[in-house]
């Protein structure tokens, strides 16, 4: 089994910036893909950052140049440090990665369960 678990959420004020954390735990092997997605309130759940293993990155334009998307191999874990949030980035925030249990060649994609950002005055 694998877990995935988001820390860092918080209320802070717009202009503010938060760094989150996501930590892979569990029969491991190698951890390819990781990402970053959003979901506010009545919203679909939207893609934000991609990071390779070999650490390249893709973002959405909603984010490109205030999210920086990051990631410690040794540790399994990534990161989403978020700059000049605005009320309009209050969402939970989920991880997931894409885990190659031992002994296999496959991977499967795990989800975290979220962490809050909230930004408001």
């Amino acid at each position: 089994q694998v877990q995935l678990v988001e820390s860092g959420g918080a209320l802070v004020q717009p202009g503010g910036s938060l760094r989150l954390s996501c930590v892979a735990s569990g029969s491991i092997y190698r951890v390819n893909n990781m990402g970053w997605y959003r979901q506010a309130p009545g919203k679909q759940r939207e893609l934000l950052a991609t990071i390779s293993i070999g650490g390249e990155t893709n973002y959405a334009d909603s984010v490109k140049g205030r999210f920086w998307i990051s990631r410690d191999n040794t540790k399994y874990t990534a990161y989403l440090q978020m700059n000049a949030l605005k009320p309009e980035d209050t969402a939970d925030y989920y991880c997931n990665a894409d885990v190659i249990p031992p002994s296999s060649v496959f991977a499967r994609t795990y989800w975290g369960r979220g962490t809050r950002v909230t930004v408001s005055s």
